[in-house]
């Protein structure tokens, strides 16, 4: 096809947006509607992965030594943790750390603790966190060899939710953008057929005088492009605004360096256009490309 039949094609597609207002109109409302959909749950999804990144991140391993561990012991347990590239980081706790912690956790209550002798009970402790909670069993084998350390607990059951949220966060995602695909696909084709309806007597007419199909279908596939490219920058705006509320009210209350902040504007909503923009222009232009099949054979 040369540059010339190609272009003539894109103004066609202009051409029939305007030609037939109703259709194109039901047409970007229903990409619309889908794409908002689609936008969301983008957005969930990246706000749902990232305060379970957040999670995992937490100090899920705590590391007791002996109450008469030695000072070389605690550095040598200290080196190994800082050249370890699976800890995200760590802490170190002294006796007196704790016992102020735990007199801190115990509220009105705390001066129970008051004469407690915490040098004689309470050890030095070390927690953890992990770049990927799947190496707790590792980093807590390797850390339990070593000298001077008691006991290695670990939040199993935790460490357990966290592995499998994740994974079913992503498999949600996956299944749900196949799904909302299909509908939306199955949705335009049905719209852009009542376009190519009301127009299949002048695709006969082309087919007559020995038009190729392709260029009988690119007008209408460009069609469904541009129809919707309209919907996912509607979409987007729709979504961007909505978001920027939300995110307004919600961070009122909420520290950004807490695992429920959410994630800020400017990280949602390109990703949210990108999306918008990519499933858009392929819907509306597979849906056309479907549709407008049926009648360039005839």
């Amino acid at each position: 096809m040369s540059i010339r039949a190609f272009f003539n094609s894109v103004r066609e597609g202009f051409r029939g947006i305007i030609r037939h207002p109703l259709v194109t109109v039901a047409s970007v409302t229903t990409i619309l509607l889908m794409l908002i959909i689609m936008s969301v749950f983008v957005i969930f999804s990246l706000n749902a992965r990232n305060m379970m990144n957040k999670l995992s991140q937490r100090p899920p391993i705590e590391v007791y030594m002996k109450l008469q561990c030695t000072e070389e012991q605690r550095n040598t347990v200290n080196e190994v943790l800082a050249g370890d590239e699976r800890i995200l980081s760590y802490t170190m706790s002294t006796p007196e750390e704790n016992y102020l912690s735990y007199k801190e956790n115990l509220g009105d209550s705390a001066s129970v603790l008051d004469d407690f002798d915490y040098n004689n009970y309470l050890p030095y402790t070390f927690n953890i966190r992990l770049v990927d909670p799947a190496d707790a069993d590792d980093v807590c084998n390797l850390v339990g060899m070593y000298d001077g350390v008691y006991r290695v607990a670990q939040e199993s059951r935790v460490m357990q939710f966290l592995t499998n949220a994740s994974n079913v966060v992503r498999i949600t995602t996956v299944v749900a953008f196949i799904v909302l695909f299909i509908i939306s696909l199955f949705i335009i084709s049905n719209m852009v057929r009542i376009s190519v309806y009301s127009r299949s007597a002048e695709i006969e007419i082309m087919k007559f005088i020995g038009a190729t199909n392709n260029y009988i279908r690119l007008p209408y596939i460009i069609e469904g492009a541009i129809v919707g490219l309209i919907s996912a920058i509607c979409a987007w705006g729709i979504t961007s605004i909505a978001y920027q509320q939300i995110y307004a009210n919600a961070m009122r209350q909420i520290s950004t360096s807490s695992f429920y902040a959410l994630l800020p504007t400017t990280r949602i909503i390109w990703a949210a256009l990108a999306v918008a923009v990519v499933m858009g222009v392929l819907i509306g232009s597979v849906g056309s490309g479907i549709s407008v099949r049926k009648y360039v054979k005839v």
